[in-house]
């Protein structure tokens, strides 16, 4: 299973693609985690950013692999503890496709993202900067994997 973290901003300080990979490299082949970084549309002090967002959510969905299994990353989601996450990853991977994990921009998902998922999860009730979202699910998605190996790296 390969799990896509498809997220809207690129260029992230140093630090934020250090703590991502570090476990992203963690996780087997079998549950390969993949960062894909979609371009931020311009913004300015009289910008559409109703045509941003949706233009966003546009090249969000042409990122993706086909038949792919779409999770937003939304306040409106439901919160799993890590248990449920694993729980949910096992789904996953006995669904045999691969998982797309939606992060939007500033001002959150286009609804054509959010109308093509099939679950949402809200990571917090807390408002992270997006570039940590990256760290904070990658962590959690190798916990999570880890409670499924019995590895010891969960306790």
């Amino acid at each position: 299973m390969q799990i896509h973290l498809v997220t809207v901003g690129t260029k992230m300080p140093s630090w934020v693609q250090q703590g991502y990979d570090e476990y992203a490299k963690r996780l087997p082949r079998e549950c390969e985690l993949i960062l894909k970084e979609i371009p931020a549309g311009k913004r300015g002090k009289n910008s559409d950013t109703a045509r941003i967002v949706k233009e966003e959510g546009e090249r969000m969905l042409a990122a993706i692999p086909s038949n792919s299994h779409l999770v937003t990353l939304d306040l409106g989601g439901k919160m799993w503890s890590t248990q449920e996450l694993s729980q949910a990853m096992q789904r996953w991977q006995g669904n045999g496709q691969h998982v797309s994990l939606m992060v939007g921009g500033p001002e959150g998902l286009a609804d054509s993202v959010k109308q093509s998922a099939r679950e949402s999860w809200c990571l917090s009730n807390l408002t992270f900067p997006h570039p940590l979202v990256r760290i904070v699910v990658a962590e959690q998605i190798y916990r999570a994997w880890s409670i499924l190996q019995n590895h010891p790296y969960h306790r």
